[in-house]
């Protein structure tokens, strides 16, 4: 593939978007005293390889390597199984070596899968074995004590050391995750071992009254076209069972109100005598978790979560403490703020929006927040008893964290860059980061912006000086769950080259998107596009009166998913204000995306027409007088290139003259230089089309 010219995005391209050599993947043992992680060799090998490393003594050494193991491997996709490649999409993963793994609970022992073939490490002594599986492997997970692995093979769940497979073969899937989990609702596996190894609890999935999505690489007409199940807003989903499967060949299907609550947002194993699950219905609406038994499979409603609008996922909840009590999301009284209730009683006020309740840390909950400004994530220790709040990060940034037993890693991005520290007892260390240092210090110019604060950033190019009138580029996703005003470096890498090229980049968070209240989160309810319009529209404005040097006159929007949507909304319905747009991969009729998504936030098709035809791009067809380009990868399973397809065919039918980039074997996740080379096509038209 021939390099890229500009130096800026090789070397990205090189070096995965400056993440080769990154640790990721962290998995402590539950005694705190080692860490298991993936990471490449340095900034320019994409091969992760799984290192351990020994909290005493702060070595680290190398427990797997996938190019020891299988020599002359490429790692390209197209060699993994369909369900990993899928899965790999849904995670945003591209990793041509170990893309993931899993460990017992003291990280002695870890299972992988390499191109469908299964592998065991002895992580203390970095001995691999590959061990015989019945055919490609998908999700392998070893029982606690090592001795067995539960992995998926075409559709069925086996074990190792069982003759034949632990799942009936009856044409469902068996362990793993549907789409709308996998894609929507957090939840990416489908099997859990029971804690004394005598069981596996499984999903069953039936996908037989999906439609089929298909795709076709036009450059390579001599291959058959994939196909697969994909739940259609408004149509039928999945139909998910959980099933305990025991070694000894007894099987116990859970009973709950499947019909009503149709979705699985988590499972796993309290005990060996229980299991908790949490369920929700086909809006979201409400969500519920269930004790459950699993010799009969009869299941108890532990706690109930409702809400008019959705009620928003909050990793690590619902929940039962160990006392017994019973930890839900709860939004404060005013509205204002995203909480945490135990039993009922909220615990954090309208100062804190909490995003993710980690864990416990020496009898308190590890909670990340944001604390104040929404571009930054704070970690706090919180006392469950009365309240008491420990904030454990300081200065702007994106904090998280892991921990177990008395050992806490802090994974902080700030505009220093990216650090990971792990504490425990009085020490403090560093864990080292080979990827290649980002290029620039970005000092985006921050504000809140209009009547509703909206969250707003203006990038201006290195060295720029006042009273030079720039170009504008709005930088957009507004979807949401996704924030793109964030204090992590890492956000503004690509904000700042764009800069470079001459423009002066804004990027507003509008009403919709998450962390600055759940008012402001939920004023999308039943209709995207209006709100979010408005207050771009309104958040521009708003900074031109504050930055004289932007130029209103020239005014480009680009963006990827929700954001290619955006793109095209601007310029087909305020071409007065946008002059140019670049849309990628855009869902143009959220009719034909998925349920769990479209229907948290539209309702169902049948029962908000009216919602669904004003967020629909197609009939805004005849309306285009800006230049457009639309571009779409050919193998994207997320939003299929049919939505870009239809705009298209519109604007032909309706004589809009516009532009179209087709990339066969390019997915929505853009990987392997993609991202870089559409970047560097984005800046081309942009250019010719505010000249």
């Amino acid at each position: 593939m021939t390099e890229l010219s500009d130096p800026f995005l090789a070397l990205s391209a090189r070096t995965g978007r400056f993440s080769f050599g990154t640790p990721r993947a962290f998995t402590l043992a539950a005694d705190g005293e080692r860490l298991l992680f993936l990471r490449s060799t340095g900034s320019q090998d994409p091969v992760e390889r799984l290192w351990l490393l020994d909290l005493t003594t702060r070595q680290e050494h190398l427990a797997a390597d996938p190019t020891v193991l299988l020599p002359g491997r490429t790692g390209e996709l197209a060699a993994l199984p369909v369900l990993e490649r899928r899965l790999r999409e849904r995670v945003r993963l591209w990793a041509p070596g170990i893309g993931s793994f899993a460990a017992t609970p003291d990280c002695a022992t870890a299972v992988f899968a390499l191109d469908g073939r299964l592998f065991r490490a002895d992580t203390a002594t970095g001995e691999c074995a590959e061990l015989p599986a019945a055919g490609p492997v998908f999700d392998p997970r070893p029982s606690a004590d090592g001795s067995r692995t539960a992995y998926v093979a075409d559709g069925v769940l086996h074990v190792t050391g069982l003759d034949g497979p632990l799942s009936p073969p009856d044409g469902a899937l068996w362990g793993v995750a549907e789409f709308a989990a996998a894609e929507e609702l957090g939840r990416h596996r489908g099997h859990w071992w029971s804690p004394d190894g005598s069981a596996v609890l499984a999903a069953r999935v039936d996908e037989a009254d999906l439609p089929l999505r298909h795709f076709a690489d036009p450059t390579r007409p001599e291959l058959p076209a994939e196909s697969f199940a994909y739940p259609q807003a408004g149509g039928p989903n999945a139909d998910v069972q959980l099933w305990v499967l025991a070694l000894d060949g007894r099987r116990t299907a859970l009973d709950w109100d499947a019909e009503r609550y149709p979705y699985v947002c988590a499972a796993g194993w309290e005990g060996d005598g229980e299991i908790l699950l949490t369920v929700a219905d086909r809006l979201q609406q409400a969500v519920l978790l269930l004790s459950a038994d699993p010799a009969t499979g009869k299941t108890v409603e532990l706690s109930r979560t409702t809400d008019e609008f959705w009620v928003d996922d909050l990793p690590g909840t619902p929940a039962r403490l160990d006392g017994g009590g019973l930890l839900t999301s709860a939004d404060t009284p005013d509205g204002r703020a995203r909480a945490i209730a135990l039993d009922g009683r909220i615990l954090t006020g309208e100062r804190l929006q909490v995003r993710r309740v980690v864990g416990r840390l020496r009898g308190r909950l590890l909670i990340e927040t944001t604390d104040g400004d929404p571009a930054d994530q704070h970690v706090h220790l919180l006392d469950p008893a009365d309240g008491t709040l420990q904030r454990l990060t300081e200065g702007p940034g994106v904090h998280s964290a892991l921990a177990a037993a008395d050992t806490l890693l802090l994974v902080s991005a700030t505009p220093d860059g990216v650090q990971r520290r792990i504490l425990r007892e009085e020490s403090e260390f560093t864990l080292p980061d080979l990827a290649e240092p980002l290029p620039y210090r970005v000092v985006p110019q921050l504000a809140r912006v209009t009547e509703l604060g909206l969250p707003t950033s203006v990038v201006y190019p290195r060295g720029h000086l006042s009273r030079q009138r720039l170009p504008v580029l709005l930088d957009v996703y507004g979807g949401p769950g996704a924030q793109a005003i964030s204090a992590d470096p890492r956000r503004w890498q690509l904000r700042q080259w764009w800069a470079d090229q001459g423009f002066a980049v804004v990027t507003t968070d509008n009403r919709g998107t998450p962390f600055v209240s759940p008012a402001f989160a939920k004023a999308v309810f039943r209709r995207f596009s209006q709100v979010a319009l408005d207050d771009q529209v309104a958040a521009l404005h708003a900074l031109a009166e504050r930055h004289p040097d932007l130029d209103l006159d020239r005014v480009a929007v680009r963006g990827w998913s929700y954001g290619g949507y955006f793109a095209a909304l601007a310029v087909l319905r305020r071409p007065d204000v946008f002059h140019a747009a670049s849309a990628g991969a855009p869902p143009t009729d959220f009719r034909h995306y998925d349920t769990a998504y479209t229907e948290r936030y539209l309702g169902l098709p049948q029962d908000n027409p009216d919602g669904y035809q004003a967020d629909c791009l197609i009939p805004d067809a005849p309306r285009l007088t800006r230049p457009l380009l639309l571009i779409h990868g050919l193998a994207d399973d997320n939003v299929h290139p049919s939505h870009t397809l239809l705009l298209s065919q519109a604007l032909h039918e309706a004589g809009r003259p516009h532009s179209v980039l087709p990339l066969p074997g390019v997915s929505h996740l853009t990987a392997g230089g993609a991202h870089e080379r559409i970047v560097s096509a984005e800046l081309a038209f942009l250019q010719g089309a505010l000249s």
